[in-house]
């Protein structure tokens, strides 16, 4: 039995890698065939030319091919390379959020006075809240939502951690709809990127996490929510408190500064002998910086009316740019295409 239903299967496995195709697209379409087979021939003629695959069956291939392209184990080189590096984003991405909503609790914790032993915090260091139409408790428990999220994804706990980021997204999208609703989002720009960048889009990356692919982090990834604390937000608030804030750079900068800084801790073992070619870091932080690098240029429309800030953005840029040409040869080393030792097996 072949005919229209044939083309159509063949057309539903085109959303495989070529190289997985070549291997086992034969026999996936006759698997699939053969579940249409009831040994009468005029009725097998008849299916062939009006059945068509299921939803059940193009949903198990797109599942198929998401494991495949986000870099499954057994998957050519680059495949693997790119998912690792996904899966290595993310989990980077996703602690920036967790910092973010740790530095919100202690604020308010501090600025509570639940915090004893510390004085009252400057008037500059309260916690401050998008406000709108939820209280101040929603935003609270998005803060503890991220947390929670970044620690269920270096447990393992993937789908755990992919739906709590789902939920803790969803009162910056209503904060950003009322607010245009309103005309009270006067520079909305910014805030739609921050959305998309870092809230939507680590949300949907988490599908790289799947139980085909390798763990990307080890339990070590949980000491690094407090250091990513003390090292980034206490020296930030300290800047506050001794009245310093001019120095300090907005978030889509400070996010640039970041990952340039790592680029630049990454780039003597990028360009050591030990070190090319085993550019997985590289090939992160590449992902990374084309995401602060789209924030700080879609952000810079909110400044449009102040020079000096543009300058600085630029600037950012710039630095940016170089930190990441540092490393980017490492990083196309990483993905270089080569035969995978252990060809992924046929999904049966």
């Amino acid at each position: 039995m072949s005919g229209g239903l044939e083309r159509r299967y063949r057309r539903v496995l085109r959303l495989l890698p070529a190289w997985y195709r070549q291997q086992w697209e034969e026999d996936m379409v006759a698997a699939f065939l053969d579940s249409w087979l009831s040994g009468d021939p005029e009725a097998d003629e008849y299916v062939a030319e009006v059945a068509r695959p299921s939803p059940a069956e193009i949903a198990s291939v797109i599942s198929l091919a998401a494991r495949l392209y986000l870099g499954a184990a057994g998957t050519p080189r680059r495949y693997f390379a790119w998912g690792q590096a996904i899966r290595r984003a993310v989990l980077v991405v996703t602690l920036v959020q967790a910092t973010r909503g740790l530095d919100i609790l202690a604020l308010t914790a501090w600025s509570r006075h639940l915090l004893g032993w510390l004085p009252a915090p400057p008037a500059g260091m309260i916690a401050a809240t998008p406000g709108g139409p939820l209280p101040p408790m929603v935003w609270y428990l998005v803060a503890y939502a991220w947390i929670v999220s970044f620690v269920a994804l270096v447990l393992g706990q993937y789908r755990t951690a992919q739906s709590i980021a789902a939920l803790a997204i969803v009162p910056d999208l209503v904060w950003l709809l009322q607010g245009e609703l309103t005309g009270a989002l006067r520079a909305p720009v910014g805030p739609w990127a921050f959305w998309v960048l870092l809230n939507l889009a680590p949300v949907l990356a988490m599908t790289a996490f799947h139980r085909d692919a390798p763990s990307a982090a080890s339990r070590s990834w949980l000491l690094a929510l407090p250091a990513a604390y003390l090292l980034v937000y206490v020296p930030l608030l300290i800047l506050v408190s001794t009245g310093n804030s001019a120095w300090l750079p907005d978030f889509s900068g400070l996010y640039c500064i970041l990952i340039a800084l790592g680029c630049l801790a990454r780039a003597p073992r990028a360009w050591s002998r030990q070190g090319a070619g085993a550019g997985g870091w590289s090939l992160t932080l590449m992902l990374l910086a084309a995401d602060a690098g789209a924030y700080r240029i879609f952000s810079i429309a909110d400044y449009v009316h102040d020079p000096h800030l543009i300058k600085v953005s630029l600037a950012e840029l710039l630095i940016l740019g170089v930190a990441v040409s540092l490393v980017a040869p490492d990083a196309a080393r990483a993905q270089a295409a080569t035969p995978s030792p252990h060809p992924y097996p046929y999904p049966g």
